[in-house]
């Protein structure tokens, strides 16, 4: 697999990097933009986001360790994350986990074996109003209940 952003993309890249008055605070985004690109950062996408935005690739690893919502391993093209934060659990959000973990037969931050779906337990998604939640890739949906989240399971097969 060839590792590089398109022509488009890489002015992209340098649109983010004007936007900050040190261009390497443009390094989530474009950590982000390469995650969308190739589903997840390998060591050779950290260290050709590094020779992109001229920074070492200490620097990149280190902020896509950091943060949760880099995945430094393949994920499914459906990654589920369930909130078992305080509103979330008190509304059955753990009970949610635990019934998609047996439903899919994976663990947390692990993918089926087809690739087809991921699951991750999460602290907050920021929607104690509508909880218990769940986001399957960027959507969310509040207010599930078990019966919701096997509907919304069921259509993506």
């Amino acid at each position: 697999m060839m590792i590089e952003f398109t022509a488009d993309e890489l002015h992209h890249v340098e649109a983010l990097k004007a936007k900050y008055p040190d261009s390497k605070a443009a390094i989530m985004p474009v950590l982000w933009m390469a995650q969308k690109k190739w589903g997840w950062l390998s060591e050779d996408v950290m260290q050709y986001v590094g020779s992109v935005m001229n920074l070492p690739y200490a620097h990149v690893k280190g902020v896509a360790t950091f943060y949760t919502m880099y995945f430094k391993k393949p994920m499914g093209k459906h990654h589920v994350q369930v909130c078992t934060n305080v509103s979330c659990m008190l509304r059955g959000g753990t009970e949610i986990f635990q019934a998609v973990k047996e439903r899919l037969g994976c663990e947390n931050n692990s993918a089926t074996a087809d690739g087809t779906f991921s699951l991750e337990e999460v602290e907050c998604m920021g929607a104690c109003g509508g909880a218990p939640m769940i986001a399957i890739n960027e959507t969310f949906h509040e207010n599930v209940t078990m019966e919701k989240v096997n509907a919304l399971l069921d259509s993506l097969r």
